[in-house]
């Protein structure tokens, strides 16, 4: 059974340049996460090996080269994709790759994207939280989001650490390292990536961009739990719109298994959305391929689910040549 994985970060050393920026204090800039971020070659692709993982879709891991300003994040997207696509060059069974995008600049953005997918022959492209303090229902990215539209390519969209005016507001007062973890992975990106989502839903950005495909991680950012509320309340204000809320998860969003290695979430997330729109992901090297295959070989499901999940939902959205393992 072929393995295909969609959260997979790396880190390009040029962004350890970025130390000044706010969101440097969530960075883990030493340790062997840092180390196994850093590599993108033999050793990572040995760990592959040992754990069935036959392909990692790579992205850049927090913090992005996509948030400082324009006149940075231009040349440095660009920079980081060139490299990036050197190694997948090298090993182009074994890894793609999501591009970064200058996002602070739309319309470079937008050029970049189709650069890296025409050019350099990525998958698509990896936005990390709000850009600018705008969420990407702002009219201010409609031209990032029909390029993307018009090359066929879906937008990763990943948690971030929260402004700093969130963080003040929300987990001030918690002894620091507490409160830094429940702002992001212990619960705080998850809840602001769900939001995210649903801004794009409620703000009829799907219905403006009916093509565009996006990809949220976790099992969905909590959002398959609460879909049917989320019909049940957001509906009655979203009349508007050309279908319910949760329609928008059958036609325009996916969802992965990034980071949540328990089946529950997962048997809810096929309950409620169906083996056709989730997507295999580990979130290396957060978690480990080991981890990851171990859930995976512990699933209770019939083999049509668990080849959508594993292989052939990316092969379909990422157009992926379908290669068995």
């Amino acid at each position: 059974m072929r393995v295909i994985t969609l959260e997979e970060h790396f880190r390009n050393p040029l962004v350890s340049d970025m130390g000044e920026h706010y969101y440097r204090r969530f960075d883990q800039g030493r340790g062997p996460i840092a180390d196994q971020l850093a590599e993108i070659g033999e050793e990572r692709i040995a760990d592959m090996d040992k754990n069935g993982i036959d392909l990692q879709v790579l992205s850049h891991t927090v913090p992005s080269p996509e948030i400082v300003e324009p006149a940075r994040a231009i040349p440095l997207c660009a920079r980081v994709n060139d490299e990036l696509a050197a190694t997948v060059g090298r090993y182009p069974a074994r890894f793609g790759a999501f591009a970064s995008l200058p996002v602070a600049d739309p319309s470079a953005a937008a050029k970049e994207l189709e650069r890296a997918v025409t050019q350099l022959h990525f998958q698509g492209a990896m936005i990390q939280g709000v850009a600018q303090g705008r969420f990407l229902d702002d009219p201010f990215f409609y031209s990032l989001l029909e390029r993307a539209e018009s090359l066929g390519t879906p937008i990763y969209l990943h948690p971030a650490p929260p402004p700093e005016p969130v963080m003040n507001t929300y987990f001030a007062g918690l002894e620091p390292s507490v409160a830094t973890m429940l702002s992001i992975a212990g619960w705080g990106w998850h809840a602001e990536t769900a939001l995210h989502t649903l801004r794009l839903i409620a703000a009829g950005t799907f219905d403006r961009f009916p093509k565009l495909q996006l990809i949220i991680g976790h099992m969905g950012e909590m959002i398959p739990f609460q879909l049917a509320r989320i019909d049940q309340a957001l509906g009655r204000v979203t009349a508007n719109l050309r279908q319910p809320p949760s329609a928008y998860f059958q036609t325009n969003i996916w969802i992965t298994t990034s980071g949540l290695f328990t089946a529950p979430p997962l048997y809810l997330a096929l309950q409620v959305l169906g083996a056709d729109r989730i997507l295999f992901a580990i979130d290396y090297p957060y978690s480990s391929n080991q981890t990851g295959r171990q859930f995976l070989d512990r699933l209770a499901l019939n083999s049509a689910d668990l080849e959508k999940i594993t292989h052939r939902n990316a092969e379909r959205l990422l157009r992926l040549p379908a290669t068995p393992r």
